[in-house]
């Protein structure tokens, strides 16, 4: 599979940012990676004491900063795929499907 545009939109937009700061010496697979645990955990805080019905109906100041934690998570993420050469999108879907081989649908599950 080939990436989507958006993909290769987002890779040279971050490329071009990070070019424009001379900051390629500190974007090692290493340091990525902890900034991308970083923000996740940036993410997470904003949940940490919200019921769980709080955090299904987040208010719009709430909301605003889901979505900017979840574009540095998507930027972080993104830059540690292309340091390897890896299509995140196709990394998913590989992952999906290693999922259900081992994890199979049971017939014998039932929703409560």
């Amino acid at each position: 599979m080939t990436k989507t545009d958006a993909l290769e939109n987002l890779e040279r937009r971050i490329k071009e940012f990070a070019d424009e700061r001379n900051w390629q010496e500190f974007h090692t697979p290493k340091n990525l990676a902890m900034a991308l645990s970083v923000e996740c955990s940036e993410l997470l805080e904003i949940f940490q004491w919200m019921t769980p019905d709080q955090s299904s109906l987040p208010d719009q100041a709430t909301l605003t900063h889901i979505k900017e934690e979840i574009g540095d998570v998507m930027i972080y993420l993104t830059m540690i795929a292309r340091s390897f050469d890896i299509d995140p999108v196709d990394a998913a879907l590989e992952k999906i499907a290693l999922n259900k081989k081992k994890y199979p649908v049971r017939s014998d599950f039932q929703q409560q």
